[in-house]
């Protein structure tokens, strides 16, 4: 009889983390676990408490509770510290934070320990693997700033760190660099088995990196999963709010049923008389192109047809947003592909597939 496989521990675990400031309540019993080679996103806006997390973790904040461990040793938790370089974290900030006194090569060998040979071939390991080789002898401010990046990531991966945080890395780079160093970024990372803790306020940035997303607010975790359980099974409006732009019709529960211009929808559990949102994307808004003058016949996957006259309607380059208003006089947004500009006035009848909308309690 085959013996059952122990469990696997993981790479990074964070368990009820909090931290405050004063009176404020920066950091509210975070968990997170990260396996060896997977990417977690700390996702959230401005000051939700995304970066203390990851000074924490990294070992230049004290945490007030909680406990972090690596690879299953206790780091720091109320009695036990481990100071920062003793924890086998790696670091990446925005601004690079490159030695400018020191060459391409220097910086990438700061840190680095054992005899110079071993430390010199790391260094031109690291700097032809991001294809920075030809610039070893040259100084940060010589280098653009996709250049800096890499050298900051060579440097970072050169102790061969277990875990790597990285703190908005990538939001100084220009908008044409960015996607393909990410890219790059990634593939370094998952070779080198780190375990990624990466902060961004960008959905998009979340959704292309990630293996799972721990969706912050107001110092919290509320919602984990996977970019696509995310995206589609939001906690809460903020939650669909956050990812894309939203249209939101309110209605009362009613025999756990709510009345829009698009028919009725569910609201289980919800008492009567309590006033909810049916929440939807741009995207998912359906127009019905064929029949501009009558409503087309409802189907049960999308409801009620709701009558709309078209407010203003915009290209944005790959696709085109148009602003409706129903007959009840609630706005709505639809997001369409290619260009497709109607004139103000002109009537169209909209359905929003009940499988793409979200009700939740005001």
């Amino acid at each position: 009889m085959t013996a059952p496989s122990p469990p696997s521990v993981p790479r990074l675990d964070v368990r009820n983390l909090s931290r405050s400031f004063g009176p404020v309540q920066v950091v509210d019993d975070v968990s997170l676990t990260i396996a060896p080679g997977e990417v977690t996103c700390l996702l959230g806006p401005s000051g939700c408490g995304k970066s203390t997390t990851l000074r924490m973790i990294a070992g230049v904040e004290r945490q007030d509770s909680g406990e972090i461990h690596v690879d299953g040793s206790l780091v720091c938790d109320g009695r036990r510290h481990v100071p920062p370089e003793g924890r086998g974290i790696g670091l990446m900030f925005q601004d690079f934070a490159l030695f400018p006194h020191l060459t391409v090569a220097g910086n990438v060998a700061f840190g680095l320990t054992g005899a110079r040979a071993d430390k010199d071939a790391r260094v031109g390991e690291l700097l032809e693997r991001v294809s920075l080789s030809h610039l070893a002898k040259s100084y940060p401010h010589a280098l653009s700033g996709g250049e800096q990046q890499r050298v900051a990531l060579a440097r970072a991966l050169a102790p061969k760190p277990k875990v790597m945080l990285m703190d908005e890395p990538f939001s100084g780079l220009d908008n044409r660099l960015r996607d393909g160093i990410r890219d790059e970024t990634l593939d370094l990372l998952r070779e080198a088995g780190a375990s990624v803790l990466l902060v961004t306020h960008e959905p998009e940035e979340a959704m292309r990196m990630a293996d799972e997303i721990a969706l912050m607010r107001d110092g919290r975790v509320v919602q984990k999963g996977a970019p696509y359980n995310i995206y589609t099974s939001p906690a809460d409006r903020d939650a669909v709010a956050f990812f894309s732009d939203v249209n939101a019709v309110r209605s009362v529960a009613r025999g756990a049923l709510a009345d829009t211009p698009f028919g009725r929808f569910l609201c289980p559990g919800q008492p009567d008389g309590t006033e909810v949102e049916i929440v939807f994307r741009p995207q998912h808004v359906r127009i019905d192109f064929d029949r501009p003058g009558s409503p087309p016949r409802p189907t049960p996957s999308d409801g009620t047809p709701a009558r709309a006259l078209v407010k203003r309607a915009r290209f944005m380059g790959s696709e085109s947003l148009v602003d409706f208003v129903l007959d009840a006089g609630i706005e709505v947004r639809a997001l369409v592909p290619n260009v497709f500009l109607p004139a103000a006035g002109t009537v169209f009848w909209l359905t929003v597939p009940r499988n793409r909308c979200h009700v939740f309690r005001v």
